[in-house]
């Protein structure tokens, strides 16, 4: 542990300057090499981040946070930024650092990264004091397009795996997905995002199967949806898409349109009018819809 993480755990132990608990080290999703390892530096192997709420405010709610960066890279201010401020509001996070086009990687890993991830989770919960059952995904452009294809494409767990972890469904109880990319079909998705994962010129099968609009059924857990009109990056087609079939299925959810707003803001507005710092509204709804279906206090 590094002097100044260690300093900033002994003054949030101590209550002085904040209310929520960060792991001084990422941990591995598995103990050793990754499925599919292109090799073993630092870009092969995924991790999730613990941000723990402090015990008195703790909902034993917990998210996966998936950042986006066009399957390119990893936006902290959609990683820890969230992080952050869900442990803030009483729910434990826990950032994924999962594999990435841009360092060789294609479908199924990143998949494969996000569901080990929540199975992770769901293993460990009894440890961190958290709700099994309550283990939500979230995540922003291509991290909601992640958050997406993990609450579409999910499985009960192998019930006979060696390994416990394996032992635990991938299905997340809830997602959020924020200005996410959702269909990988031309004129739709976020060009770089789809050669990314999907490489160039993929069969035409796959794009179908990665455009998860068309993979809700009546299974896909609730979701809370939100764009902006004005996102010229991620049309708002993609959550529109979306959110008609989970009408469509019968899924719970909640979906907002804000008017204004760029793409990737992540949860300050400031850069368009707003002072900077602020909340943008979508956070706010986010907290009211959670506690309309019990995940929070």
């Amino acid at each position: 542990m590094t002097l100044r993480r260690s300093v900033l755990c002994v003054i949030v132990l101590a209550g002085c300057c904040a209310s929520f608990v960060s792991a001084a080290d990422p941990i591995r999703l598995w103990e050793g090499a990754a499925p599919g390892a292109l090799g073993q530096a630092d870009q092969d192997i995924p991790t999730i981040t613990p941000y723990l709420p402090a015990a008195d405010k703790s909902s034993g709610t917990s998210i996966v946070v998936c950042p986006g960066g066009g399957y390119g890279g990893l936006a902290g201010h959609e990683g820890e930024g969230y992080a952050k401020w869900l442990a803030e509001n009483g729910v434990a996070a826990f950032v994924l650092k999962y594999r990435l086009g841009s360092k060789g990687y294609r479908h199924p890993v990143m998949l494969g990264d996000v569901s080990r991830a929540i199975r992770l989770v769901r293993s460990r919960a009894d440890g961190w004091k958290l709700d099994a059952k309550r283990v939500g995904v979230m995540g922003s452009s291509a991290g909601g397009h992640l958050a997406s294809t993990a609450v579409t494409h999910f499985d009960a767990g192998q019930a006979d795996a060696a390994d416990a972890v394996e032992r635990q469904s991938s299905r997340p109880d809830f997602g959020v997905l924020c200005y996410a990319v959702i269909s990988m079909e031309d004129g739709v998705t976020h060009n770089g995002s789809k050669a990314n994962l999907l490489g160039k010129d993929p069969d035409p099968k796959l794009v179908e199967l990665l455009s998860n609009e068309k993979q809700v059924t009546k299974n896909t857990p609730p979701c809370f949806v939100w764009s902006t009109q004005e996102d010229k990056a991620v049309p708002v087609t993609n959550s529109l898409r979306f959110v008609a079939a989970l009408q469509q299925n019968g899924i719970a959810y909640d979906f907002h349109v804000y008017q204004k707003g760029p793409h990737g803001i992540g949860l300050s507005e400031g850069r368009n009018g707003a002072a900077a710092g602020d909340i943008h509204p979508w956070g706010k709804d986010l907290l009211f819809w959670m506690r309309q279906n019990n995940w929070l206090k």
